[in-house]
């Protein structure tokens, strides 16, 4: 199931953000939220469904020339997922996969720290899996914006966060 992501005009430049028409987010139908536990919160989930690199090397060459990319070093980019495994992304579904930059204030690097607060949320039941992908998928920088700062690594949300119930 592909994910409408919806972008709000001047909180970011275009290449921070992926294209909603070429990646607009691609979830694993086998994630659900009443199998998280066995999922995507067990140790080396992400690794072991995460495809294997001669295919997002391939893939990261074709969608370079897709974002139509002034630099096309392959280097500078991260072939990333928009919906992470580690939350429920699809490991091989091009529409869940861009080349990211990995250079600038909103390169991969502060998409990955993203990444592990929503992965220690949804696996902590502090945010729904579903509001986690589509906060992620939606425009990726504003759910940073909500929900990494202030955060120390390695620690889940500040008291009054979200909780689920059952």
């Amino acid at each position: 199931m592909a994910i409408v992501a919806i972008f709000a005009a001047g909180q970011a430049l275009a290449a921070d953000l992926p294209s909603p028409r070429l990646t607009p987010g691609a979830l694993n139908q086998n994630v659900t939220q009443a199998n998280i536990a066995q999922t995507v919160c067990v140790k080396g989930y992400s690794k072991a469904i995460r495809p294997p690199a001669n295919f997002t090397n391939r893939l990261k060459q074709q969608q370079i020339r897709e974002y139509a990319y002034a630099d096309v070093n392959p280097r500078h980019y991260q072939e990333d997922h928009l919906v992470p495994l580690s939350i429920g992304g699809a490991p091989d579904d091009p529409r869940n996969l861009w080349p990211q930059p990995r250079d600038g204030e909103w390169g991969a690097g502060k998409k990955d720290q993203l990444e592990s607060v929503l992965y220690k949320m949804v696996c902590a039941h502090e945010i729904p899996l579903a509001d986690a992908q589509q906060e992620i998928a939606t425009h990726w920088i504003a759910a940073w914006k909500k929900y990494v700062p202030g955060r120390q690594p390695g620690k889940s949300a500040p008291a009054g966060g979200f909780r689920m119930r059952g």
